[in-house]
């Protein structure tokens, strides 16, 4: 007898078959507006393949698969041999692959490089944020080895590489390569001045070998390191390979995996160098902070980036589920109390990706106004659209109810990992403190802001009013220390609001101003005034596949 308990009905489709960079209006107009007409069908095919890809059923099943088989350490192998290997399921590294091969780790060697990289970045990121990691380790240690032209000649071109090799040989053996670091000590995180790692140098020039403890290593899987260690000349960045030139494996005690909240398909670990570990200078001894100070700003775009993707993944699955579903004789998406929440959602989602491609954009810019630009606003956005993330992805969720606290929908997994980059590369108060850091000792940085947020003036009374508010707190210099997490937010949300007002549709820009910048909206998502053009802030971002 057949069963009749378990038809289907009311549950949407999954959210498969659609092109992720299409779909989304805030990236492809944004990619529009940046990349000059002679290159910009040229980005669009690639990103177009791209977004294809990471919105396929075998891509999200990869996602899915590196993240129920989570990466394994092998100390030794069958015949106690030290190897010190991290093993990965396979879909880890078809997710990569495709990644490398997509051009994720080569912003340096193209037109409008880190811009298309940003958006591919955003775009991959949504099928799985942990390979996020290499990716962009191995993408910002490019600007650090430049300040050794050598080592910069023989890494450069395999970091940049579209070939994508995992085994562990001499790098001079392989087509590709990737880089991961390990700068962080136990005793002092991010205050990386207390590191205790020892470097003594060799006959050889630029040789050391390295003796410590580093409490966090991205990405050892890796074909080489920047590492930080004290040379006698003061603290020093160096380049060590997993794999020496001869064939032989430095040594690079892997002594375990972090069993971390989120982000399980990616590999950290704690690693020991035992007095044997070679190592070669990057740069003058003494200025292994200064040498690593761009890589620090590329990481830190990443981690606004990959917060953006995160964010953009759990609003639309929050909008198709919304769009599929009914309720009380209405579908979810037309009942105006959801369409409140989901249209906030979409705001929050905009403006970090409106945000991410403008210091995108800036970094190709290349200027003297551009880098004075990214010292102040990459921290400030670094702190604000990594703190929004994890609220923003909780919220979509729960636009799926019970549904959503399952597992295979995957708002599970953005939720895990929705904190993370607002700890990576410096939490909050690292990145609030380096604001005051930038206007207190570069001018030149609050002229460039000024003057890029001055672009938008007068044309929405409430972002004029925010500015006129932001320069009375620039102006007032009591207690600043104490309130660096305030004008850290003001910084982020009011180059958000000019940047919407600028390029976003009258809907959204409006909307954004009356919440954000007007307060005219509560705490949590979902009060938005009612007056506004909700159903188009909504529609706007909904993803459509194909099918439909």
């Amino acid at each position: 007898m057949a069963a009749t308990t378990h038809t289907v009905t009311n549950q949407p489709p999954p959210l498969l078959g659609y092109d992720v960079f299409a779909a989304d209006p805030a990236l492809t107009e944004g990619v529009a507006r940046y990349v000059a007409g002679e290159h910009l069908d040229e980005v669009r095919e690639e990103l177009g393949r791209l977004g294809q890809a990471a919105g396929s059923a075998q891509a999200q099943r990869w996602g899915e698969q590196a993240n129920a088989y989570p990466p394994v350490l092998r100390t030794h192998d069958r015949y106690g041999h030290r190897i010190d290997e991290v093993e990965f399921h396979p879909a880890w590294h078809r997710l990569l692959g495709h990644a490398v091969t997509a051009g994720l780790t080569d912003a340096w060697s193209r037109p409008h490089g880190h811009l298309r990289r940003t958006a591919g970045f955003l775009v991959w990121t949504q099928v799985e944020a942990g390979q996020g990691c290499p990716l962009s380790m191995t993408h910002a240690a490019v600007p650090a080895l430049r300040a050794e032209p050598a080592l910069a000649a023989a890494w450069e071109p395999l970091l940049t590489s579209r070939v994508y090799e995992a085994e562990l040989r001499p790098a001079a053996q392989k087509a590709g390569a990737l880089a991961g670091m390990a700068m962080t000590e136990k005793q002092g995180g991010s205050d990386v001045g207390t590191n205790t790692t020892r470097a003594e140098p060799l006959a050889a020039a630029g040789g050391y070998v390295l003796t410590g403890h580093k409490w966090f290593c991205s990405a050892p899987m890796s074909d080489a390191f920047l590492v930080l260690a004290r040379a006698p000349g003061g603290l020093t960045c160096f380049l060590l390979p997993r794999v020496l030139p001869d064939g032989t494996r430095n040594a690079f005690r892997i002594q375990r995996l972090k069993d971390k909240l989120g982000n399980r398909s990616n590999a950290s670990a704690e690693v020991e160098f035992d007095g044997r570990t070679w190592a070669r200078r990057v740069g003058e001894e003494g200025r292994g902070v200064a040498i690593l100070l761009d890589m620090v700003a590329a990481t830190r775009l990443d981690c606004v980036t990959a917060s953006a993707a995160l964010m953009r993944q759990a609003v639309a699955q929050a909008l198709h589920h919304t769009a599929h579903r009914e309720a009380f004789g209405r579908r979810l998406t037309d009942q105006p109390l959801m369409r409140n929440v989901l249209a906030d959602l979409a705001l929050e989602s905009e403006a970090a990706t409106t945000l991410a491609l403008r210091l995108a954009a800036a970094c190709d810019g290349g200027t003297a106004r551009d880098r004075a630009f990214l010292r102040l606003a990459v921290p400030a956005a670094k702190y604000w659209v990594t703190k929004r993330c994890a609220p923003v992805v909780a919220e979509a969720l729960e636009c799926l109810g019970g549904n959503g606290y399952v597992e295979e929908s995957g708002l599970p997994r953005l939720l895990r990992e929705a904190p993370l980059n607002s700890i990576w590369e410096g939490a909050g108060n690292v990145q609030a403190l380096d604001v005051l850091r930038a206007l207190r000792r570069e001018p030149t940085a609050l002229d460039a802001y000024l003057t890029e947020i001055g672009a938008a003036r007068g044309a929405d009374h409430r972002l004029d009013r925010a500015i006129t508010a932001l320069l009375t707190e620039l102006a007032d210099l009591e207690g600043i220390e104490a309130r660096a997490r305030r004008l850290a937010e003001r910084l982020a949300l009011v180059l958000q609001g000019a940047l919407l007002v600028r390029y976003a549709p009258p809907e959204v820009a409006d909307a954004f101003c009356a919440a954000r910048l007007g307060g005219d909206a509560g705490a949590a998502f979902g009060t938005l005034p009612h007056t506004l053009d909700l159903a188009a802030v909504v529609e706007r971002a909904r993803p459509v596949p194909v099918a439909e």
